[in-house]
């Protein structure tokens, strides 16, 4: 039995070499930073809270359509403001690192085969609904919300929202319409994504009714 202070595993050199850190690490000592070991690297990510952070920005090559005009523009807690000025659009970085016909996403419902989703896939449909999204009057700052089940089509629905710049909230099927009203009113909803059923227990839960009064509650 494990003692405390007890050393459980120790990562190989090999394994070092090959992490995002040392990766990181390297980039660093390339640009004329001296960090030769985890230790120096940690030292200065708290001595030089902007260096550090403007540094990965760099190193993961972070877009903006705007410039910031600081990385740091007060060192305060709360009240510290992160890179001021930027825009980022994470969507566009998450799809930006996928890799052609490689699976982006594995699904498999109950009783059911399983689903492979390539990147380029995710891709289009996720590009193509946020048109269609634009197309229903849906941009930045609108409330999108989410009646699914835990499928690549919410996945895809979430996406296509972030991305052009709506506001995500979800709700599992299996909640009462009741308990959603709840959630949803609150933020009035400009559009609502919905399944009619939900499978469980091998059995399929028709929530027809439930949609049906989610949409008179929710008159946004």
């Amino acid at each position: 039995m494990a003692e405390l202070g007890d050393l459980l595993w120790e990562p190989s050199q090999a394994f070092r070499d090959g992490s995002n850190v040392a990766a990181f690490m390297r980039w660093l000592g390339d640009r004329g930073h001296d960090v030769q070991t985890y230790e120096d690297l940690r030292r200065w990510s708290v001595e030089d809270v902007a260096g550090f952070w403007e540094a990965l920005w760099d190193y993961f090559g972070v877009q903006s359509s705007t410039p910031y005009s600081a990385v740091l523009s007060a060192e305060a807690m709360p009240g510290a403001e992160w890179f001021q000025g930027a825009h980022v659009n994470y969507i566009q970085h998450l799809l930006s690192k996928g890799d052609g016909e490689k699976t982006a996403i594995f699904a498999r419902s109950e009783g059911g085969a399983v689903r492979r989703i390539s990147w380029s896939e995710l891709q289009t449909k996720v590009f193509t609904l946020a048109n269609a999204l634009r197309g229903l009057g849906i941009g930045p700052g609108d409330r999108v919300v989410s009646y699914l089940p835990n499928t690549p089509e919410a996945a895809i629905a979430f996406f296509a929202t972030a991305a052009i710049g709506g506001i995500w909230s979800s709700c599992s099927p299996d909640f009462g319409s009741a308990s959603v009203i709840d959630r949803f009113s609150q933020i009035a909803p400009k559009l609502l994504f919905t399944t009619d059923s939900y499978a469980f227990g091998g059995k399929t839960h028709d929530r027809r009714d439930d949609v049906n009064r989610l949409i008179e509650a929710l008159p946004s």
